[in-house]
């Protein structure tokens, strides 16, 4: 059954857009076998099993599911003492529920895709908006919910969280500023003449740019990158061209990855989405962060597609209520890693040209207020190398 629903998943997922990418949408009726190719898995007959002539590759495999749940419940119930078998009861009868919503309904709420990671295919079903799915499942029943973040405001508003979160308009909100003196403890450096992020000269002049920050800051950096793709093309060039020992995101868990920076002098750490944010690197370990793009979220994504769509069908402007938000929060969190004591200092620098459009402006005024902008590096060199005040 699992093999037969798999190879179908396969086929379709290989002529689909997005294959090459790793990840594309997919309507669940694709995933259904039409019933005139419906067929009994391999020796079933023989077991005395029997399922009605419509059923699917999906139909197949949710059924050996719950008949391995049952089968697994009954071993719980003769051996109390492994409640190892208990869970794995719970583990089948919950693949069996997780399938038939993904392949099973078409709730207009959630976008079904797939994603592909190394050898093996994945199934996903996720909500469009979780603002209903909150409003039940968490905000009407709890007494009290208090949410805090150093990253939910854009723009000095709660507004994207609200609207993300389903939150009340008459929840109370607080808006504390930072404890940490930006302008002493740090600097965001613009580097002036840079192309944009599209144009086929960006990479080299990327490389360039980060391999002088290192050699001001002594290496000690975060390169936080947008795309796996990029990270990977930006590690090797400048792997190539310094001598400060460089880490590229999968070449170690990320726990082993991060205490291989903390512990390595002048280490560069090449990562992606997961390095922007729940990494602790406190003192002068870290003492630049360099980001590559505006952390826009990927209009190519099955998820990103679904909501930009979604607000677009209701009247709304996608970009201004989904993506700029959205960059804006990731930047700052960017900025968390660099910043996370009173006596940390350093430099944040964003390599992507674009900022200096309109809308550039939206997303530097939601950062700190107090965090001095400076598109000179001579100017951060002697700013970085002279000695911090008490």
């Amino acid at each position: 059954a699992a093999d037969r629903f798999w190879q179908l998943v396969a086929r379709v997922c290989q002529t689909a857009a997005g294959f090459a990418d790793g990840r594309g949408r997919g309507s669940p009726e694709v995933f259904r076998l039409p019933p005139d190719e419906a067929a009994m898995p391999e020796g079933a007959s023989d077991a005395g099993e029997t399922m009605p002539a419509e059923a699917s590759g999906a139909a197949f495999l949710a059924d050996a599911l719950e008949r391995l749940a049952a089968a697994l419940q009954s071993a719980a119930l003769a051996s109390a003492a492994e409640p190892g078998i208990q869970r794995l009861a719970e583990r089948a009868q919950g693949l069996r529920r997780d399938l038939l919503h993904i392949v099973g309904n078409e709730d207009d709420n959630y976008v079904y895709w797939w994603e592909r990671r190394g050898r093996g295919l994945f199934l996903q079903a996720t909500p469009i908006d979780v603002a209903e799915l909150l409003r039940e499942r968490l905000f009407q029943q709890a007494g009290t919910v208090v949410l805090t973040s150093a990253t939910l405001t854009s723009q000095g508003s709660f507004d994207f969280i609200r609207s993300r979160l389903g939150l009340e308009a008459n929840c109370d909100e607080l808006l504390i500023d930072s404890p940490f003196d930006y302008s002493r403890q740090a600097r965001l450096y613009l580097p002036p003449g840079l192309p944009e992020p599209d144009r086929s000269s960006f990479t080299e002049a990327a490389i360039a740019e980060i391999v002088a920050l290192l050699d001001i800051t002594q290496g000690r950096a975060f390169v936080l990158c947008t795309s796996l793709s990029h990270m990977r093309r930006l590690y090797e060039g400048v792997a190539r061209q310094t001598s400060f020992p460089c880490f590229l995101q999968g070449q170690a868990p990320k726990s082993r990855l991060t205490e291989q920076f903390r512990q390595t002098p002048g280490a560069v750490l090449f990562g992606a989405a997961s390095f922007w944010q729940g990494v602790d690197v406190v003192g002068e370990a870290l003492s630049c962060v360099i980001v590559d793009r505006l952390p826009f979220p990927v209009p190519s994504d099955p998820i990103v597609a679904a909501r930009c769509q979604r607000i677009e069908a209701e009247g709304g402007n996608a970009f201004r209520a989904y993506s700029l938000p959205h960059a804006i929060l990731a930047l700052k969190q960017g900025l968390g890693r660099l910043i996370r004591s009173g006596a940390d200092r350093g430099v944040m620098c964003l390599l992507d040209s674009r900022v200096r459009r309109n809308y550039g402006q939206v997303i530097l005024g939601s950062l700190p207020s107090r965090l001095p902008i400076t598109n000179n590096r001579r100017d951060l060199e002697r700013w970085f190398t002279q000695m911090p005040e008490d």
